[in-house]
């Protein structure tokens, strides 16, 4: 079955590789089993295993046994390390680094990137994303989540536009004409991998 190179970096050869690479590349201090992965990712374990494969053979992942685990973290000691992780950071990365801003944030029913990067998260073709636009559903504090938007925005090296609206305005039977327009086109979860690690 041929498998199409995810739009955000056509360089990989499939999403799952690209979400993974980001996950391990932008957390580099930490391990995770096979299982882990396939559940942060949302794919199938035989799916994350074969990519893994891949990239340890490759030397860009490093694995090793904790009793009958196998952990995988990402092989930090190359001369592509560096590199690569930058580019996952401008590529892929917005999902990883904003799960990990929202995660200590009271007030987020629900989280979601929409917009242009969104569309080509979920392999909609087109250009590189200029900024990333993010919708925060609850009563988060608007001054902590503009403090998210600069750290994100330094770390992404591009404009992070964070847009918060009430639960009531989100789930109301007459949306505005604002989230009619969000609700229509794609939307990549951003409390998939918080709730999965209570």
């Amino acid at each position: 079955m041929k498998v199409d190179a995810p739009p955000l970096l056509p360089l990989l050869r499939s999403q799952v590789q690209g979400e993974m690479l980001a996950l391990l590349y932008l957390h580099p201090d930490t391990s995770y089993s096979l299982t882990e992965i396939a559940r942060k990712l949302g794919k199938s374990v035989p799916g994350v295993r074969n990519e893994v494969e891949r990239l340890v053979r490759a030397g860009y992942l490093r694995d090793r046994r904790v009793g009958n685990v196998r952990q995988v973290s990402a092989a930090t000691d190359t001369p592509v390390y560096r590199p690569l992780t930058d580019l996952l950071l401008v590529t892929f990365g917005p999902k990883p680094v904003l799960v990990d801003l929202l995660a200590p944030l009271a007030g987020v029913d629900e989280a979601y990137i929409y917009g242009s990067w969104a569309a080509r998260y979920t392999g909609e073709s087109g250009p590189i994303p200029n900024d990333i636009d993010v919708l925060v559903v609850g009563d988060a504090d608007r001054d902590e989540l503009d403090d998210m938007a600069h750290h994100a925005q330094q770390n992404l090296d591009r404009p992070v536009n964070i847009t918060r609206i009430r639960r009531t305005a989100w789930n109301s039977a007459e949306p505005q004409p604002f989230v009619q327009a969000v609700r229509s086109g794609p939307l990549v979860s951003l409390l998939d991998d918080r709730r999965s690690a209570e």
